[in-house]
């Protein structure tokens, strides 16, 4: 059993990242994820209200590790488009240390689960690309060229689509096509 407050709940959400590294894995049911965790059903309810609830706190450390590399980044690096690419790369690199995260951002974990969930998936992955515009608009801003904010904006759309892209090759091939296989040399495919 877990001693502090919170183990307990910590030990649930790395067992249910863990069942979600399994490739093409079944429907995650609480039934299935008490036994993994080695409890009954009620006492996961103890630390969670629902399953949703459980799925929340995975999106939570997403959301609290991505940015607090996107903001790490940002301060280390004055380019804006050597920002953008590192947090291109750190995502891409984020999926591969963490599989099971991928399935919850493409949404194939959340199927059938509640909607505010993808909704809320949805949210991260506008503020990535908001985050991504930012950094593109600093890397223009040096230069007068009529545009730069709509260049910006595609830009940053296509990075984002390019993530997503990838995340979906990794989850669909097993976890075998790592999204950052080619980044060092498709980069370039974003110079404009």
């Amino acid at each position: 059993m877990a001693g502090k407050p919170g183990e307990r709940r910590t030990q649930i959400l790395q067992v249910l990242a863990g069942m979600l590294e399994v490739p093409q894995g079944e429907k995650i049911t609480t039934a299935a994820l008490a036994a993994k965790v080695g409890v009954s059903e009620a006492a996961l309810y103890r630390h969670f209200a629902s399953k949703a609830q459980m799925f929340e706190g995975l999106i939570e450390f997403i959301e609290e590790s991505v940015f607090s590399l996107v903001n790490q980044i940002n301060q280390t690096e004055r380019d804006g488009r050597a920002q953008a690419y590192g947090v291109v790369a750190m995502l891409l690199t984020f999926a591969e240390k963490n599989p099971g995260m991928v399935r919850v951002l493409i949404g194939d974990a959340l199927v059938n689960e509640d909607a505010r969930l993808q909704a809320r998936i949805n949210q991260l992955m506008d503020r990535i690309e908001v985050s991504l515009k930012q950094s593109l608009q600093l890397a223009s801003a040096g230069a007068a060229q009529p545009g730069a904010d709509v260049t910006a904006s595609a830009n940053a759309a296509a990075m984002s689509a390019y993530i997503v892209g990838r995340w979906h090759a990794f989850a669909k091939s097993g976890f075998k096509r790592k999204p950052s296989a080619n980044w060092a040399t498709e980069q370039l495919a974003f110079r404009a």
